[in-house]
């Protein structure tokens, strides 16, 4: 069993009232798990904070100094899509329904299994290199095995599924599905997939959005969920134009719809959740929905901006996540937590979203909304151990009055300099272990040239 001991950092930690803070001490880990945190001893026989845990049969561990750096729990994406991000660039400056029309479908259908898993390890990679360690994330109608791949693989923490568009008058002919074939196919997934890899994978079931699925679709996803024991990842409410669509077909708003249906709860996550009334925050609220914001992602469609100040008002699950690589451009956590605190301000004032919010809605709200709430997005024992080290030595990170304000205003995801997921090192010294970045970069390059062409794009 592998031993791991982070000495002499600063931790994040919540304190009494559940507010962070940055605390210095150390963090050992055993094999996967985190087991000891604070002052730990520097000795051959250091103490088991786990209880029941038998004595570990390695020798001393591994000690890396952590001086000048914070310690934090790996960060979490609660929306995201691995199968976009070979797209980047290639979308930009539309609206959400040409967006999604002109480009992002016809480069989704275009995918095959080789470019799957290039566009799957170009997010991965970059994902890991920005302190994000655990994601929910929607795959395309096509070749979802081969992003489960890649994801098992890596020992990422994932929620991943196979899109569902199963309407005819509104997806396009290269993604639509039968019914039947689709709920077939992703159950299939689910069957092989759910707690695959150690339990790092869970499979979740995931209908795009009221536009392109029918009711029997929708309805059916609510049952399977309740029946298999498995998250619900969808969109709901992003685009004005998309609300009056789904408004005019089912005489319903959009999250009154999904609750209609079946598809809200605790184990359900909705992106975006933008163009909400309060009647349907008070669904969410009630039925303990998740919502999934992505502040970079809506202001780069001109989507708007959710009500996430009155979504914590009246107790709404909230989360974050920087969407897909087209329609942000990057996949990195820092931005969107910096962002997520600032939009907000300019319309509620300084005090709307400080920084220990932005901060936990990346951590435990992630958690939370993965279904991972007891076991990863705070240093603790018992808990996976996936922690992200943080050079503090920069000239942008100088001086520092709180460690918590430090991270969220002032720390780039190029500050990162050691990652490890469950106990494995992927990133040390700022360059990711876990695969060769040139070929990764190289393997993207060569598929998007292949894709664009496929797609007639190019």
């Amino acid at each position: 069993m592998s031993r791991t001991l982070i000495r002499g950092g600063t931790l994040l930690l919540p304190d009494e009232g559940g507010r962070l803070r940055g605390e210095p001490g150390d963090l050992l880990i055993e094999g996967e798990r985190i087991v000891a945190v604070g002052v730990v001893e520097s000795s051959d026989t250091l103490p088991l904070a786990v209880p029941g845990a038998a004595p570990p049969e390695a020798g001393p561990p591994t000690v890396v100094d952590a001086s000048d750096c914070a310690v934090l729990p790996g960060l979490i994406q609660s929306h995201v899509h691995l199968c976009q991000t070979l797209f980047r660039g290639a979308a930009d400056d539309l609206p959400l329904l040409d967006w999604l029309r002109q480009r992002v479908w016809p480069l989704e259908a275009a995918h095959d299994p080789d470019s799957m898993r290039a566009s799957a390890r170009l997010a991965i990679a970059e994902l890991l290199r920005s302190g994000t360690t655990a994601v929910q994330t929607m795959e395309t109608v096509h070749h979802t095995e081969a992003a489960l791949e890649v994801i098992a693989e890596s020992g990422m923490f994932a929620v991943a599924g196979k899109c569902l568009m199963d309407d005819p008058e509104t997806s396009p002919a290269g993604l639509v599905e039968p019914t039947d074939v689709a709920l077939r196919e992703t159950v299939d997934l689910a069957e092989a997939w759910h707690g695959a890899a150690g339990g790092r994978l869970k499979y979740c079931l995931a209908p795009r959005f009221a536009v392109s699925c029918t009711d029997d679709c929708l309805r059916q996803v609510g049952k399977l969920a309740t029946e298999l024991g498995l998250r619900v990842h969808t969109h709901a409410s992003e685009n004005r134009e998309e609300v009056a669509l789904v408004e005019e077909r089912t005489s319903r708003r959009n999250v009154a719809y999904l609750d209609a249906v079946g598809c809200t709860g605790s184990h359900v996550g909705i992106a975006h959740c933008i163009w909400v009334n309060e009647a349907e925050i008070d669904v969410l609220a009630r039925t303990g929905t998740h919502v999934l914001h992505c502040p970079g992602s809506n202001c780069k469609l001109g989507s708007g901006v959710a009500p996430v100040p009155r979504f914590l008002e009246e107790g709404v699950a909230v989360s974050l996540g920087a969407d897909g690589a087209p329609c942000n451009n990057a996949l990195d956590i820092f931005r969107e937590m910096r962002l997520a605190a600032l939009l907000h301000k300019a319309g509620g004032g300084p005090e709307t979203i400080p920084a220990s919010t932005a901060l936990d809605l990346a951590t435990r709200g992630g958690a939370r909304a993965l279904g991972w709430e007891n076991e990863m997005g705070a240093l603790v024992p018992g808990a996976w151990a996936n922690v992200v080290v943080i050079d503090l030595q920069r000239l942008h990170t100088t001086p520092r009055h709180d460690l918590v304000s430090t991270l969220v205003y002032s720390t780039h995801s190029a500050d990162i300099r050691d990652v490890w997921l469950a106990g494995r090192q992927v990133v040390e010294a700022g360059r990711l272990t876990l695969w060769d970045e040139d070929e990764v970069r190289e393997e993207a390059e060569q598929q998007a040239i292949k894709l664009y062409q496929r797609a007639g794009l190019a």
